[in-house]
Order: C-alpha cells, then structure tokens, then sequence
C-alpha cells in the first residue's frame, strides 16, 4: 500500500508542476498539496460573518490500466474540513463508472478501481463527489466533478492498417528513386512516454531498397535494376514503438515491389538468314513465310516495326508486323513464275517503334536479317494473252460470222494443248459459239442493239494434259448500231403562242432524240415539211447544234377564230443512210400579259373577255339544269293526270264496280278476304290460277261459258271473266274483273242502271225502307224525289 501511495504522490507531483492540467478547471477551486497521498480537502462550514473559502480542493487521479493485482487499486481519497473523525460525515460517488468500475469508502472516504481498465477503450471517466450528514442525510457541501485519468501503458504494438503494401518502380531507376511510403499506426497515448512513438526498418529486401525511419518512405537501394533480370521484390518492413528501443513492440508488413519495363532493349534476329520455300501459284496478297526479332522488353517497348531494305526482290514482296506474335509477315505483292526466276534474296530490317532517348547511347535499337526465297515449280492452268477481251459486231450479223478470237498457252515445262469452251453460266442465252482448238468466237444468233447493247461473258481454257487446272478470262463485245430508226422530237410535243406575239419571236426550242446508237460528231437537221411552208403561220429556224427554235411568222394570234395550231417538223439525222422523220407540234393560242407570261390557255379564258367569271358560268349551268328537270317533272305529271282521268272516265264499265267504294282490302289484298265469292259461281273452275304472280305461258284455247237465260250484258260480262281468269297471260292484280258479278239470291236484284225500269217515274223506292237503318238515307232521298215529282201532282 505504502508503494501505491508513493506512486500517486509522484505522479500528482508531475500533474501539480503542470506536465498535466485538469480538463475542466472552475475559478473557485484551487490546488491542495497532500504530501503522502492524492486527498479532495472539504472545508468546514464557517459562520455566515466570517470570510469562508471554498470547501472543495480536487485535482485529477490517475489510475494504471491493465491493473492484474489481486486487490482492488487505490485511486485517491476524498475529505472534507468538516469530517472530525468522528464518523458523523458519509462521502458518496456518482458518474462514470460509479459503483461499477470505482467504488468508495463511505466512512474513509477512500475511492478504489475494482477492475483492470484500458485506456484505449475509454481514457478518463467523470466523477461527482459528495459529503452529506449520516444523520440528517443533508449534504454539508455542495456536489462537485473530478476526473480520474486512465495511465497509459505500452500494451498497443503498431500495425499496418492497409497492408500488405504493392508498389512499382521503373527499372533501371538511380538510388534513392521513390517507390512507395508505409504508414503504422499504435494505438498507445502519444502524449505520455514513447509508447507511440514508432520506428521503421527493413528486416527483409537489402540491399535493393531501403526505408526512412521516421516516415516510412521506401526508396531504390541499388543502381540499374533490370526488369529482364528480376522483376519482382518482396520487402518485409518492421515498425517499432517505444522509438526502437528494447522492450517496444513490433509489428510488420510486406511490400511487394515490381520493376516497370522501360525500352533499353534493341530487337535481334535469333539467326541472319532465313530460308522460305514458295510455291509459284501463290496468289496475290497471301502470306508466305514468318520472321521474328527477339525484344526482352514488355508491353509497347517490345513492340517492333519490320521493313525491306530496297534492294533484290523488294518489289514483290511486303513485310506487315503481327500484332499479337510481333511477328514480320511476309506476303505477295506479285504473282511468282518458276520459268522466269527461281530464287529471289533481300533483307529485313527490325526497329523498336517507341524509344526512350535515355538509351540511345546504348547504340541503334534496330537489328538486320537476310530473307532467301525458293520459287516451287508447280503445274499451272493455261495463261491468256490479255487480261481481257474487247470485240465488237454490227448488229444483224448473219450467224456464223467470226468476231474475234482468244489465246491461251501452258508456260509449264513440256507445255500442253490447251481447250477453249464459254461458261455457260455466263453466257446463258447462247448468243456466241468458240471453237474449241482455235478459240475463234462467232455469232449463234442475230444480234440487235436495241434490245441488247453490249454482251459480257467468261472464256474457260483447260490443258488437254489436266483437264482440272483451267483459266478464265472476260470477254466484252459491243454490239454496233446500224442506222434503222429515225430520229424524233423530244418533249414536249406542245408549245404555246401568245396572241400579241410578234414575227419573229422564238417561242420553243426543241431537240431531237435517235433510238439508234449515235456516233460521235452525229448531227440532226430541222425543217418544215413542203406542205407547210406554203403561206406558214410558224417557221423552223434550225441552229445548227442538233436544236431548233419555232419562230412567228404573223403579227398577233386570236384565240377565237383559231385556237390550235398544227406545226409539221421533218428532222433527219447524218448516219448512212440518212434517216428522217416528221412531226407534228401543236401550238395553242394563249392569253399572256405585255410581258408575254402566258395567263391563260383554257376555254374559259375566251369568255373573260366578255365580263362572265366562273362563278357566273357555272350558275347558268345550274339554271339551265333546273329548268330541264321542271319540265321533265311537269311531263311526268301530265302524264300520270291523263292516265288517271282515263281509269276515271264513265265510259269504262269496270270502273263502275270501283265508285261503290268498297272497304275491301284493294286490288293487291288477295289475303284479306275469299274473293271467290264474288265471283260467279257458275263459272269457277277447279283449276284456280294465282293473280299475283305471272303464270307461265301455256297454249289453252279459250272456251265461252255456256249462255245463261239474263240480258245480254250479263252475259257478255261473264263470258269476259271467264275469258280473264283462264287467260295465263293476263297482267297479275286484275281484280276489276271480280268484281262485275254480284251473285245470285239478292233480295234487291242488281243496282246498275241497266236492267232499271225505263224511266225513274215507272221506279218505286218504297220497299226501301224495308230494308232498316242502314239504307234509311237512300230511302229519305228517293222518297222525297218521288213526293216532289210534279208528274204525280194531280
């Protein structure tokens, strides 16, 4: 206990002589010296006349972390003036960690820490102290803070929180060139001793690099490292606290350090010469043997440009670099022939194509070769004398006419007869024949060159001796004209006129087209036929350019005594033989301004001189329109009137039926009512026929009905509805013929005028009213007529 004391006196000394300050000071509090152990003085209550001085004296306690005694670490104390020893005063503690990390002697007063703190997890805690009565329980100064600081100790090694390191340098980098900086981090106070303080240094990676102790800059060690030699480094770096001293903790970290590439490499062919074998009948463009420079340098440095040097054989071949293989490829520029060389030799030359001007004094970055290239013979297809074949034939060639010919030859040692035939592929309508031997071409048909101007097809030629190997080449045969069409007039084939035109105006230029293939230097000329260069209204003036102009030959037109005109042109062309045609232009009279724009050509610019519009023309027409129909109308109404006066007129007897106005259905209603029984039974038929619908025409000759004992115009009646109703033939809806027969049995006979008495004096109309209410009205009016008659008055 007494070395736990001593120890907190000690350190209170330091804090007291202001190596530490409390962290939160108030005016009022003042220092108090305890030579044996860290005490907070409370003074005693002084009377209220008396001067009194603060009764709370604190400073701050300190307490070791990572404590392992067995017993709880003695803090501090607290004391107030007050406390006489005599037990009468209880201190009590609040805050931080109060009654859990630190407890007090409610008696003593005497604060302990009752388990092992570490700084780095809390640093200080905030305590308030109080001293209270234990009788009263009324405190006997007021509650005052204090801090209790946790001591460091080293117990925190240094580590590299982004570690493991990867870093680059160039290679052939000087001493001291930067390659990275490494940072530890200790998590120990850095105010208090060196327990923070850390060391750096480098336990694996001499003598290449080296390390700044304090910052952690690792920097080249060596001269001229060579990526080509090795090109990654691994250092393990060491940080050390307590300054490197013994008894600091350590912790390390690796760097891994790869030296970048740079072009201090010059390309170097692995051989001098190189030896290609090449078959003859390589095409053209096709590669035909591969070269590579050696360059140990990486990425764009080891890229490699290749070039023939101008000399043998630099004309027919090119050299291109391989992207991926920084290979030089070798390739035809033109065809090779065994017969005409064998054996072609140059050189290559290979450059870097990025150079770093630090190294040019390690000599020329470039590198040469000698290429030697073998030309294989091998057995080719035959060789045609020209690359392509241009003929020409006139049209309506007889068939069998030789045009041209071809030739091919075996250039191969011990040369073959060759064969000729058309690519019938090319040549699908067997226009043209060859022969076979000698290669002549002929027509097969004849040819016309309006219909097909120019013909395009393969000539295949094979050797007798390998029918396999062939060659083909172009033929072009142009078909040429013979003149047979006339030329004609271009559009347009009508003009106008102005009606002020005056003579010699020029109001179209026309020109000439030739169906036929014009020769260079073709001219056409232009006149007006013989027919009408008599007393002509319009001339053609020609100019000489294949173009000619219609002039005027008259001092003004009228449209109203003559609208159109007809101009025949002759044109004729200049190939033999000559070929003419006529044509026709027509040349319309038109209305035009005093600066000759035409305004009008129509027919209804020839009314507007009279003062009638548009407007007003088409509302005469629609005038005259209706007129027209209101007489169309009136006829038709005529008409009908005078059909209906004659179905009306009493002379008609069937007509008579109708004025009885019956309530039937009408004449269609067949449906309504059996109309059967109107008619006579005498002379119905078994074989009915229907009325409304036309029957078909059936040859039944007419039979007349037996005569019955009535007049005569009964029986006239009923001999023509017999007539009707056996008539096929008769108009459908023909009912007025039903209706002229009343029947038998009527207790009033018939009612027609025609069997009445003489005359209407020898007529009784008495038994009428018999007859009940229904005819009371007739009987009122021939009753009266009957009373009144003046023959009876006597």
């Amino acid at each position: 206990m007494l070395t736990r004391n001593c120890l907190s006196l000690l350190l209170w000394v330091l804090f007291d002589g202001g190596l530490l300050t409390p962290l939160q000071p108030q005016p009022q509090q003042t220092l108090a010296t305890e030579p044996r152990e860290n005490v907070i003085h409370l003074p005693g209550r002084r009377p209220h006349f008396q001067r009194v001085k603060r009764g709370w004296v604190w400073n701050q306690f300190f307490v070791l972390e990572e404590y392992m005694g067995s017993e709880p670490q003695y803090v501090g104390k607290l004391h107030s003036d007050l406390d006489k020893g005599e037990g009468t005063v209880k201190y009590t503690l609040s805050g931080d960690g109060a009654g859990t990390v630190f407890t007090i002697d409610e008696t003593t007063g005497d604060i302990h820490a009752i388990r092992s703190l570490d700084r780095e997890e809390k640093p200080f805690y905030t305590l308030r102290a109080q001293a209270v009565d234990i009788e009263t329980r009324k405190p006997l100064e007021p509650e005052s803070e204090f801090i209790i600081k946790v001591q460091d100790i080293n117990d925190n090694e240094p580590k590299f929180l982004d570690g493991p390191y990867i870093a680059s340098v160039p290679e052939m980098s000087p001493v001291g060139a930067y390659v990275l900086q490494v940072k530890a981090t200790d998590a120990d106070d850095p105010t208090y001793g060196n327990s923070a303080r850390v060391v750096y240094s480098i336990l694996q990676g001499q003598p290449y690099f080296s390390i700044d102790p304090k910052t952690g800059v690792i920097r080249t060690a060596l001269p001229n490292m060579d990526r080509e030699v090795k090109e990654q480094y691994q250092v393990l770096i060491q940080a050390k606290d307590m300054g490197g001293q013994l008894g600091g903790l350590a912790g390390t970290t690796i760097v891994n350090i790869t030296l970048t590439d740079v072009n201090d490499n010059p390309p170097r062919f692995p051989k001098s010469i190189f030896h290609l074998k090449v078959p003859e009948s390589s095409p053209i463009g096709s590669a035909i043997g591969r070269i590579r420079a050696v360059d140990p340098d990486f990425g764009q440095n080891a890229e490699i440009e290749y070039n023939i040097v101008p000399g043998d054989g630099g004309n027919l071949f090119d050299i291109v670099t391989d992207e991926d293989t920084q290979e030089g490829v070798i390739k035809l520029k033109k065809p090779l022939d065994f017969e005409t060389k064998k054996a072609y030799t140059f050189k290559v030359e290979a450059s870097n194509l990025h150079l770093d001007h630090r190294f040019h004094s390690a000599g020329p970055f470039k590198d040469t070769a000698t290429v030697k290239i073998s030309v294989l013979d091998v057995d080719e297809p035959p060789v045609f004398s020209k690359p392509l074949y241009t003929m020409e034939v006139y049209e309506d060639t007889p068939v069998g006419t030789i045009i041209g010919a071809v030739t091919a030859q075996d250039l191969d040692v011990g040369s073959s007869a060759v064969r000729y035939f058309i690519d019938w592929k090319s040549d699908g309508d067997s226009y043209f024949t060859i022969d076979g031997t000698e290669g002549t071409i002929a027509t097969n048909e004849l040819l016309d060159r309006e219909s097909t101007a120019q013909y395009n097809f393969s000539i295949i030629a094979s050797k007798v001796s390998n029918p396999l190997l062939t060659s083909r080449v172009n033929i072009l045969i142009n078909v040429l004209d013979v003149n047979e069409f006339p030329p004609e007039i271009s559009v347009p084939y009508e003009t106008a006129v102005c009606e002020n035109a005056k003579p010699g105006q020029i109001i179209q230029i026309v020109s000439a087209a030739d169906r036929d293939l014009s020769p260079a230097g073709q001219q056409f000329s232009f006149k007006l036929s013989p027919e009408a260069a008599i007393k002509p209204n319009f001339t053609v003036r020609d100019f000489r350019n294949n173009t000619a102009g219609i002039e005027t030959q008259r001092n003004g037109y009228s449209r109203r005594q003559q609208e159109l005109y007809f101009l025949p042109v002759v044109i004729e062309d200049s190939s033999y033989p000559v070929q003419s045609s006529t044509n026709t232009m027509t040349i319309r009279v038109c209305r035009c301004d005093s600066d000759g724009t035409i305004l009008s050509c129509n027919v209804e610019a020839i009314f507007l001189p009279v003062g009638l519009s548009t407007g007003a023309l088409i509302a005469i027409l629609l005038c005259i329109i209706i007129l027209l129909a209101i007489v169309v109308l009136y006829v038709a109404l005529r008409r009908q009137k005078k059909k209906d006066t004659l179905m009306t007129s009493k002379e008609d007897i069937r007509d008579n039926v109708i004025h009885y106005d019956d309530e039937g259905g009408g004449e269609e209603d067949t449906q309504a009512f059996d109309i059967g029984a109107l008619r006579n039974p005498k002379v119905i038929e078994d074989n009915k026929i229907r009325r409304d619908i036309k029957p078909d025409s059936l040859c039944l000759p007419r039979q007349r009905p037996p005569v019955e004992d009535n007049t005569d115009i009964r029986d006239f009646i009923n001999q023509r509805l017999q007539e009707n109703d056996m008539d096929p033939a008769a108009p459908p809806y023909d009912s007025l013929a039903t209706y002229a027969y009343e029947g038998n049995g009527s207790a009033a006979d018939s009612l027609s005028s025609i069997e009445s008495l003489t005359t209407e004096a020898d007529q009784d109309y008495n038994y009428l009213t018999d007859w009940g209410p229904r005819f009371k009205v007739l009987a009122d009016m021939f009753g009266e007529e009957e009373s009144y008659n003046p023959d009876k008055v006597t």
